[in-house]
This record gives C-alpha cells, structure tokens and sequence, in this order.
C-alpha cells in the first residue's frame, strides 16, 4: 500500500527562500516531522511554567504588531494538545489589546530565559473574556536555544501600568533609537496569506551582542546568522513585507513596539560589515508605541548565548552594491 505524505507546512515565501539556497529537498523532508498541528506534552509543560507570553498579530491595515501578555505562573495552561488557555490579556494601550477577538489569527512564543528554552505556536483565537483568550494551534514546534541570552529574574512588581505612559511615535526619538541600539534580544511578528491555509503569523525571538541592530533614523537593519533554515520570519517578509518588533529594557520594564515595511538583502557588501551575518533585513518603521514601566518583571543580563559570541558588531558599512 503507498504511504500517505503529510502536506508540507512551507508556504510560497519560505519555499522561495529554501529554493534559493539550496536546502528544499531536505527542508520538504524535515518540515512535516518537526511542525505539528498539536502541541507535544513537552511544549505543554513549558507553556504553563511561563510567568510571561510573546504573541503577535495583524492590525486592519496589515500592520503586524509583537507584544507581551504576563501572569502568573500557570497562567497559561493546555486543556488538550489543540489548545492553550491565557489567563491574562494586553495591558492598556497596548495595540495587541484590540487584535484579540475570536478568529484572529495569533503567533505564539513561549521563552524560558534562565534555561533558553523556547517552543513556538501558530493558531486562531477561538474565546476572549475579560480574564484572558484562549488559542486553538495550528503549527507548533520547538526551536534550538541559539542566540538566546540568559537572563534571571531579580523583582516582580504589581503596580498597574502609570496613567500617561504610552506614547505614540511616528518618527523614533533618541531615547527609543538608544533602547534599539543597546538591545541584545527583541521579538519579532511576521505572517503570510497562503490561500489554501489562511493567514498564518508567526511570533519569533532574535538575539546577538548588545549593538546587533543597526539604527538609522526610522530605519532598522538587522543580521541573518545561521539557523534551523526554517525562515519563518523571513519568508514572511518575503511574501507580505511587513514585520512588527518589539524591544524590552528588562531593568525598567519599558517596552517599545514598531512596526512598519520589511525587506530582506541577500547580496549586497553590506552583508560583511557584521560578523557571523548571512545576510540583513531591515524595517522601515511607520508606527510605534512605547509604554514605561509596563512590565513587572524586571529581569537581569546573566550570560551571552555562545552563539551569540561568535558574531561581531556593525563595522564600517560599505557603500550599497550587488555582488558579482
């Protein structure tokens, strides 16, 4: 009897960026092994140990949006392997506040920072109360702990966020641009339209040495360093060239979210001016909005990811040209 293969969970954008480099035959092998419509008990288990949750959704204009929903411990908990209940919603001002009703599609990241554990989880909202959401997955797998820094908790706060602190910005002031150029992680949502499926998004993490992320007026360039060849995130700018980000100071709790147009250079000498980049993508940012003190948690810089050694900082940058 011929065996049934599963679908591949690449969509257009990821497989043009697999056919690029070569790695789409073992990619259509290793996909459907690895990215499952459920989550394994061991992802479960994760989730309900976080204080703290990344997700990311598309705003009505296609603007995708990163943020942060904590709690807790076990307030996020797995009723069933298809789905994750979230015992805490956005705080106010947050723009993810608005973007979770039923049928929205939701990128979910689950992060362990003193153990640089990470699983990730794609899916819908399918309930909103005024306690939390909960998700039905879609995609779910897990990631290496590459370029994850270590980071312990030092305080928890249970002040609310103060009146006044969110603050809408269409152009990044010095405060923000030196938040983004210090920054050593930051999380990253993208998504993708593939017709047979629906919308897909997709929260991810992104980390380097402090300066990693190259700051020009509103524009952000950002280094490609070696990875599960998944491209996730990239080929979701590839397809929609849209990204949201959003940078935490983990010693004040401040939180900024941008969002704006994204593309992706594969060839340009810009490339070599980081260490360790394969190659850079950038987003142009039209929106963002930074909140003070609105996290809890207050977490402290333990160690480097040792990849994260194993890339430099932005040296001089070349002037713009394609490679022969």
């Amino acid at each position: 009897m011929p065996t049934e293969h599963p679908p591949s969970p690449w969509h257009r954008g990821e497989r043009e960026i697999h056919d690029r480099l070569g790695v789409s035959e073992r990619m259509e092998v290793i996909g459907p092994k690895v990215i499952r419509d459920f989550m394994p008990d061991q992802h479960r288990e994760l989730f309900t140990k976080l204080p703290d949750i990344f997700v990311g959704a598309v705003d009505g204009d296609g603007q995708p949006w990163a943020s942060i929903v904590e709690g807790e411990p076990g307030f996020i908990r797995s009723p069933d392997a298809a789905h994750l209940a979230v015992g805490g919603l956005p705080d106010i001002g947050d723009p993810m506040g608005t973007l979770l009703v039923a049928g929205t599609p939701i990128g979910m990241l689950g992060l362990e920072f003193h153990t640089r554990r990470r699983n990730r989880m794609n899916g819908h909202v399918v309930a909103v109360d005024r306690t939390g959401f909960s998700v039905e997955v879609e995609q779910s797998y897990g990631n290496c702990p590459q370029y994850i820094q270590t980071r312990e908790a030092v305080s928890s706060l249970r002040e609310p966020t103060p009146a006044g602190a969110v603050e809408a910005l269409d152009v990044l002031d010095a405060e923000a641009a030196a938040l983004i150029a210090a920054a050593d992680t930051f999380f990253v949502a993208t998504y993708a339209d593939p017709d047979a499926l629906g919308r897909q998004v997709d929260m991810s993490h992104r980390g380097g040495r402090a300066g990693f992320v190259r700051v020009e007026g509103n524009l952000l360039t950002i280094p490609d360093f070696s990875g599960n060849r998944f491209f996730n995130t990239l080929g979701n700018i590839l397809a929609t060239g849209r990204a949201g980000l959003l940078f935490i100071d983990f010693r004040r709790g401040d939180v900024l979210q941008v969002t704006g147009a994204a593309s992706i250079d594969f060839d340009s000498d810009r490339i070599n001016a980081l260490q360790g980049a394969e190659r850079l993508w950038s987003v142009r940012v039209e929106h963002a909005i930074r909140r003070r003190g609105a996290l809890r948690r207050r977490l402290m810089f333990k160690e480097y990811s040792p990849n994260s050694l194993m890339t430099g900082l932005w040296g001089p940058v070349p002037h713009t040209h394609q490679r022969a």
